[in-house]
């Protein structure tokens, strides 16, 4: 039997360590990058903080299509380069130096943010970055109670507060401060687009003076749902008030699927429009015995219809090839989209299939706003071309489960529509947002704090009465 060479071994660990430091600054590098692009942008636009599609969804948009990733993504990695950038500038040194992992900072970085005085955040800024190097590789949970335990000796109302996840479905209820209670769950995924859409419905019958906020006013429609109302009550105060007769629309889920699945002979899964996850054929089959159901016509010898908006079989043609939101990186499901035409109506541009995709609210301000051009090919696919001149490629998303309804329609012409700049005269048009940002991130961290602190307080009252000690502000030292 031969043994191995032990040199070998040393190269090999070797490697090893030396991709796994190149790694971790590469991640730290791509994150300077991001922040580089922040400054720019910032620099040359301002924060644009009251614009719906301010500056930070113009950089996450560069970002997203950049590195091929969603929006949502996209958003992580600007928050941390920014953290890296402004809050924590010396553990994002221990990053780039290939110290410390990617996914170590992110923890340290989320275990930090309630910090709000700049003296106490750089001095745990500090200690980490000398604490951190000499930490060995841990899972997120043992990383965390390392942190916790600086941030505490620190700030004990800027401690993150855990709470565990029960595996499995279920619907759980807690707290009740100042009438307030809080519930979360789990369940399966067309029961929860039944509930989203039965509360968004009754919350749908108040009029528009109604001074709730959306997510407000769902919220109220629980209770409505849980009491079997029909509508909910307007609290606009007007005695005039149009919402008073109006019951909710029925519930509707839309599922894209292939005759034979529907009628039991295929086995291929279909697609539920607001959701992620496919429709098993079996499930199908039984779905389709008391479901309404609409073929999906494709418009191929279909000349342009005459008006703006697209015919109703129109649109479930676009919405049905599309799935979701056509702009890179992009997951927003169809059923949510604007239906945009590629080449502007105003602009001569055709309301027929192959001029119009599927866009969310927040990638069509992008485009109208912040100077994306989009070329639409007859198949679907979409070519886009961002203000840095870079050029991305999105395919319709039933390209792999349906394929024939990307059979190429008719060609749309496409005029020349000179440089891709930001238009500062269409800007005073943009839609307006009441809070930025900065705004939002700082209430919601004071009231984190808030909570805390009241937390605390109520514990060291109760160790009082019972003469017990109070460890709890401190979490264990491992």
């Amino acid at each position: 039997m031969f043994g191995i060479e032990a040199g070998s071994l040393v190269r090999l660990a070797d490697r090893m360590c030396a991709a796994t430091r190149t790694e971790n600054q590469a991640a730290g590098a791509r994150l300077v990058a991001i922040g580089e692009l922040d400054v720019l942008m910032l620099r040359h636009y301002g924060a644009r903080e009251t614009w719906c599609s301010d500056t930070a969804a113009a950089i996450t948009g560069e970002i997203a299509a950049a590195m091929r990733i969603s929006r949502n993504w996209a958003d992580s990695y600007l928050y941390y380069a920014r953290a890296l950038r402004l809050r924590l500038p010396k553990v994002g040194a221990v990053l780039c130096a290939g110290d410390i992992s990617y996914s170590a900072f992110k923890t340290i970085v989320y275990r930090t943010d309630l910090i709000t005085d700049p003296e106490v955040l750089a001095r745990v800024d500090a200690t980490l970055a000398a604490r951190a190097v000499r930490w060995p590789d841990m899972t997120r949970g043992r990383l965390a109670g390392y942190v916790d335990k600086i941030v505490a000796t620190a700030d004990l109302d800027a401690l993150r507060q855990r709470r565990e996840h029960q595996a499995g479905r279920e619907v759980s209820f807690w707290g009740g401060q100042g009438g307030i209670s809080e519930m979360g769950g789990r369940l399966f995924t067309v029961d929860a687009e039944v509930l989203r859409a039965r509360l968004d419905a009754l919350a749908a019958t108040v009029c528009a003076a109604d001074p709730r906020t959306r997510d407000e006013r769902r919220a109220d429609a629980f209770g409505a749902l849980a009491a079997g109302a029909q509508r909910m009550q307007c609290r606009c105060g007007r005695e005039d008030c149009a919402a008073a007769a109006p019951v909710p629309k029925p519930v509707v889920i839309h599922v894209v699927a292939d005759q034979a699945s529907v009628d039991g002979s295929g086995r291929a899964p279909g697609v539920l429009l607001g959701a992620e996850e496919l429709i098993p054929a079996e499930l199908l089959a039984e779905l389709a015995e008391s479901a309404r159901l609409r073929p999906v016509v494709q418009p191929v010898q279909d000349g342009p219809e005459s008006g703006y908006r697209p015919s109703q079989a129109l649109a479930d043609f676009v919405r049905c090839r599309d799935l979701t939101c056509r702009f890179p990186g992009c997951e927003e499901p169809a059923i949510n989209c604007d239906l945009d035409h590629t080449i502007a109506y105003a602009d001569g541009g055709p309301t027929q299939a192959a001029n119009l995709k599927c866009m969310c609210r927040k990638d069509h301000l992008l485009k109208t706003f912040w100077g994306w051009r989009d070329q639409q090919l007859p198949d679907g696919t979409i070519i886009w071309t961002s203000p840095a001149g870079q050029t991305y490629v999105t395919t319709p998303g039933s390209a792999l489960l349906f394929p024939q309804l990307c059979t190429p329609t008719s060609e749309v012409a496409t005029p020349d529509v000179g440089d891709a700049t930001l238009d500062w005269d269409r800007a005073v048009m943009m839609p307006r947002r009441r809070h930025g940002r900065a705004q939002a991130h700082a209430r919601y961290v004071t009231a984190e704090r808030r909570q805390n602190q009241k937390a605390r307080e109520a514990r060291q009252s109760a160790a009082a009465l019972t003469h017990t000690s109070y460890p709890d502000d401190h979490p264990p030292p491992f």
